[in-house]
């Protein structure tokens, strides 16, 4: 019984808590990197990376931050964390590195992270502080990649995956046959609007759930 508790929970996170569908923050790079697995793939590990890191160091150092200050500290220590990814993305990945661009940086602005951060980070021990940070930065992987999936199938037919370290084909598998792509998918409009039917599927399920609990409350 508690295994199927704890797996309907981490379910439940993954789509109702959904930092993207769920919560709504880090959409503008969700929006723009996620026209390809391997762009969605790559934001994804380096959110997850800073996420965890920065929870982790944040934790360890709450009790010795003064309050008047924690905000810029908290700032500071995610830039830092951010240069170091975008440097080993430079180094080890040239071509993911040139896909996500100047998204890259803009992680150190990403409300997910800084929400994290400041919400529980600043407040709980290093352990549970990088269980959330590991939760919430697959939670966020999960939601980029699905849709990432969506728009590069929709939008080319196929399924394509890189080595983002050789840039070589890992696989490549054609679904939809050649002319009969929906190219409108690689395009802005067709990201806002396969955000859209996930973010009304996500809320739907959240309704759900919360009518469910409101009737075993009941009973």
């Amino acid at each position: 019984m508690s295994e199927k508790k704890e797996k309907t929970s981490f379910a439940f996170k993954m789509i109702a808590e959904n930092p993207i569908f769920g919560l709504y923050l880090g959409i503008c790079s969700t929006l723009a990197v996620s026209t390809s697995l391997n762009n969605a793939i790559g934001m994804g590990v380096a959110v997850l990376v800073v996420l965890v890191m920065s929870n982790i160091i944040i934790s360890a150092i709450r009790n010795i931050v003064p309050d008047e200050i924690h905000i810029p500290v908290y700032i500071v220590i995610i830039a830092t964390l951010v240069t170091i990814v975008e440097q080993l993305l430079h180094a080890y990945t040239p071509e993911l590195y040139s896909a996500l661009g100047a998204f890259i940086d803009l992680i150190v602005v990403n409300c997910i992270i800084l929400g994290r951060a400041e919400a529980f980070a600043g407040h709980n021990k290093v352990g549970a502080s990088a269980l959330d940070g590991l939760n919430m930065g697959l939670a966020y992987i999960f939601g980029l990649v699905l849709m990432a999936f969506i728009r590069q199938l929709l939008g080319t037919g196929a399924i394509e995956l890189l080595n983002p370290f050789t840039n070589a084909t890992l696989f490549s598998v054609q679904i939809i046959p050649v002319g009969y792509e929906i190219s409108l998918f690689t395009t802005q409009t067709g990201a806002f609007l396969t955000f859209a039917v996930l973010a009304a599927c996500t809320a739907v399920y959240k309704n759900k759930q919360a009518k469910k609990t409101a009737v075993k409350g009941g009973k």
